[in-house]
């Protein structure tokens, strides 16, 4: 199995803010009429800057890891094969070019460029990156998860204490659930301290690792919108698995994922919101 140094994480992630300040920033806000696309439906934007920073960091990719699969949404959208390529392939990456694209193009500054490390089926480096605020979520598997700006100040992350769910707050994806845990889940939101729905993994995911949120909960399973978070939130010391009490692999689509701070928090939620 493959594996990432330190110095390959921070060159991939240097090449997710180059994609950034190249492709996404100048076109934030600044969306021509026809820069804004729709893909499978209403929910499911695509934008010029998706497509162009999606191409930039693919590029880069092959720069820098001659020989690696790469697996973009929007290349995947194009060709749903692609993601046939994630399980036996030594060295894979995920990339979601502009995570929370319905917020970019609306001109919310709440969104993220993710990217993971895929070897044999499993994640094994991640990062998630804020344009905005400019800095990201590192992980490396076995090696720990933290926050870095480009000018080296770092810390490591840590999720949450677990607590009852009366007092967590979080992040409740309910929108794509079939019944009955669609009405379920929304039976649990009142008998929680807080939920929000961000519409971007990125910074859900980041709250989550830096112990700023309890829970999150999501239906779509899509790898790029997961595999780099759910490992951050792994090696933060978090505890996640799928809706069927399996572990997540980003080679599955299906089933849905609760990510708590422990296994008994996960429980809880589980056995509150019942099951598919």
């Amino acid at each position: 199995m493959s594996r990432l140094t330190a110095a390959q994480l921070h060159d991939l992630w240097m090449l997710m803010r180059q994609a950034a300040e190249a492709e996404i920033l100048p076109r934030f806000r600044k969306l021509g009429r026809d820069g804004v696309r729709t893909k499978s439906g209403p929910l499911d934007l695509v934008t010029d800057a998706d497509e162009a920073a999606e191409r930039f960091i693919t590029a880069g990719i092959a720069r820098l890891f001659p020989g690696a699969v790469v697996v973009g949404e929007e290349a995947t959208a194009a060709d749903p094969s692609l993601l046939g390529r994630l399980g036996d392939a030594d060295l894979a990456f995920v990339v979601d070019p502009v995570d929370g694209t319905a917020n970019f193009a609306a001109g919310l500054p709440l969104f993220g460029v993710m990217v993971a490390a895929i070897s044999r089926g499993e994640t094994i480096a991640a990062v998630i990156h804020d344009p905005i605020g400019d800095d990201a979520a590192l992980a490396l598997r076995g090696e720990g998860a933290w926050m870095e700006t480009p000018s080296g100040k770092r810390h490591d992350l840590k999720v949450a204490a677990p607590v009852p769910l009366e007092e967590m707050i979080g992040a409740i994806n309910w929108r794509y659930f079939d019944e009955p845990f669609r009405t379920n889940t929304l039976a649990m939101l009142p008998r929680m301290a807080s939920t929000w729905d961000y519409r971007n993994a990125a910074h859900e995911y980041r709250l989550l690792a830096q112990g700023h949120a309890h829970v999150a909960v999501f239906a779509r399973m899509m790898p790029w919108d997961h595999a780099p978070g759910l490992l951050i939130h792994a090696e933060a010391g978090g505890y996640s698995a799928r809706l069927d009490g399996r572990q997540y692999t980003p080679t599955e689509t299906t089933h849905g994922i609760i990510a708590t701070p422990d296994e008994a928090s996960w429980r809880m939620v589980r056995e509150t919101v019942g099951g598919q």
